[in-house]
């Protein structure tokens, strides 16, 4: 009687809201003081173990979803995912920095800029594209490196990923304001609250944007179904704002405005580049959506690499209409299309603008809100955060926690940062991340598990990979300490061409993608790897000590806290398996 009355309450199920301690650290090592503090004096051993561990396809996409208790909706198709796309990237940079970038860096040739940020993001596209396709989780980034590249380096993606999911939040939901006041014909500062003690770049305090990002992220955690049908009805406004201002601009400005073409040189067009790049961030967001999408294996190359195809000649047509329209000079680094369209005598145009670059910019916090949340919630799965932030709500079929996690971070940050100090990290982080995604393309391709490959055969791939990285850095260095110099790149770009050469000669590829791979293999890869740390090396010195500061933070969060989680999950499902296996024996 006692054990059916037991089985009865295990077969209840659980409430979501739920706030006990073994809901937030349920692992062994954070059961008491004495088992944390065993914990602690084996991180070593723990990190080795941590270090090598490598996840693989069918963990992610069977075992892990389990730890949510409730599965994500199948309900997206390629047609929901362009549109989600496109909701997500255009307005979340075309309208916030191409101004900044444009006055103060890259000139008229702001142009070019987007095409080289827009020819490096279509090569991250194509590596997210193959693994979206074979491995269709919630996870995006985090779940491929995890496989590929280990546990350590996914946690410090993990990290990254959700700076970047806080910050750029918090970057759009500020360009929010500044485009709301432009409406209604005041500063683009003037909703803000200035603080003249705090320090210059946190100084301005923007409730609005906390507002907007309350009202955003809700709408999100209500269902996903819901949001994608309410962003591509949205989306459809966009694009007939995006054909008026291409025309207008064609049709009111002047070729003399964008000459001479490149006024800062081609240094100020890689560093605008760098920064630009944060204007194409959404679409990793939307490979998040693959768990939740009907057919990943059609959907998902139609829906990322048609969408990002098209949103990068959009941005290049933009931004040369702007470009003609105004002086770079000239452009407001707030709100430029609004200011640029009353400088050609169209007064009118600045609110419709203005309207549209609104409706672009809560489109993206919509979208934003819901990749991040699931990137939330796979690393929640993993342990390397409290699995309480995987549970999935029963009704909505959606990841509330994960959501209130970000949304809560990214109104803090918002309340604070300024703009430049916002879109600098965000950008550091995203190119970060897509450097290690095409080095985990490259591994799965030709690095086989179960010793397939031999210890040979993966030191050669590592040293391979080292000639590419290596060179690549090299170039990257040499360029921005000498924009004029040759003979550096004399030796880089050879060493970078025999890394690959090498790969393609001495190792067999032992993976072949069933239904979608990225062509051209090591080469476009490498390409993207080359593009992405070219682009890194062209942000200041401000954005890598608050990415080294960042990173410093993640890992004392990780020695202290994630390490000791994951070992005990990993090492608990292996006892498990050990145990199950001798009572059936």
């Amino acid at each position: 009687m006692e054990i059916e009355s037991t089985t009865a309450k295990e077969a209840q199920p659980r409430s979501y809201w739920r706030w006990s301690k073994t809901d937030f650290f349920p692992e062994q090592s954070f059961q008491n003081w004495s088992t944390y503090k065993t914990a602690i004096t084996e991180s070593g051993l723990r990190l080795k173990d941590r270090f090598l561990n490598r996840s693989t396809d069918t963990y992610e996409l069977n075992v892990l979803r389990k730890q949510s208790e409730n599965s994500l909706n199948r309900c997206l198709t390629w047609w929901d995912l362009i549109w989600l796309s496109f909701g997500s990237v255009v307005g979340t940079g075309i309208f916030v920095l191409t101004g900044e970038e444009a006055h103060n860096h890259a000139g008229s040739a702001i142009v070019i800029s987007y095409a080289i940020s827009g020819l490096s993001v279509l090569l991250s596209v194509f590596c997210y594209t193959e693994f979206a396709v074979e491995v269709p989780v919630a996870g995006g980034s985090f779940s491929y490196l995890r496989i590929e590249l280990g546990d350590f380096v996914a946690f410090i993606a993990a990290g990254n990923i959700l700076l970047e999911a806080v910050v750029g939040a918090a970057g759009l939901a500020r360009s929010w304001t500044s485009y709301f006041a432009t409406i209604i014909n005041r500063n683009p500062d003037s909703l803000r609250i200035h603080i003249s003690s705090f320090a210059e770049g946190y100084n301005m305090l923007d409730p609005i944007s906390v507002v907007v990002l309350l009202i955003t992220n809700t709408i999100a955690m209500l269902g996903t179904r819901g949001a994608s049908k309410l962003n591509w009805i949205a989306s459809l406004v966009s694009v007939a704002l995006i054909v008026f201002i291409i025309m207008a601009g064609f049709v009111k400005g002047s070729p003399d405005n964008i000459t001479p073409f490149v006024q800062y040189g081609a240094g100020g067009v890689f560093q605008a580049a760098a920064v630009l790049f944060w204007a194409y961030t959404g679409f990793d967001m939307v490979a998040t959506m693959a768990e939740e999408t009907k057919k990943p294996e059609k959907d998902i190359p139609i829906g990322l690499i048609g969408s990002m195809s098209m949103i990068t000649v959009v941005y290049c047509l933009m931004s040369l209409s702007l470009s003609m329209m105004q002086k770079y000079n000239e452009i407001d680094v707030n709100a430029a299309f609004s200011v640029a369209f009353q400088s050609v005598g169209m007064k009118w145009a600045k609110y419709l603008v203005a309207a549209g670059a609104l409706k672009g910019m809560t489109t993206g916090l919509l979208v934003g809100g819901l990749g991040q949340a699931r990137y939330t919630t796979q690393i929640a799965r993993s342990h390397m955060i409290p699995p309480w932030f995987a549970l999935v709500h029963p009704k909505t079929g959606t990841p509330v926690n994960a959501a209130l996690l970000v949304t809560i971070c990214s109104a803090c940050v918002a309340l604070f940062s300024s703009l430049d100090v916002l879109s600098s990290v965000s950008s550091l982080s995203t190119l970060f991340i897509f450097v290690l995604m095409a080095v985990a393309l490259i591994v799965r391709r030709y690095y086989g598990r179960d010793n397939v490959t031999s210890k040979v055969d993966l030191c050669k791939l590592g040293f391979f990979l080292f000639m590419i990285i290596g060179s690549s850095i090299g170039t990257s260095v040499y360029y921005n300490r000498n924009a004029n110099g040759w003979i550096g790149h004399i030796i880089t770009i050879p060493l970078w061409v025999l890394g690959n050469l090498g790969i393609m000669i001495f190792l067999p590829q032992q993976h072949f993608p069933k239904v979608w791979g990225v062509p051209l293999v090591p080469w476009l890869p490498s390409l993207s790897i080359g593009l992405n740390l070219f682009l890194i090396g062209s942000l200041g010195y401000e954005a890598f000590v608050r990415f080294a500061i960042c990173t410093l933070v993640m890992l004392a969060y990780y020695l202290f806290c994630g390490l000791h989680a994951t070992y005990d999950i990993a090492h608990q499902k292996q006892d498990d398996l050990i145990g199950k296996t001798c009572t059936d024996k």
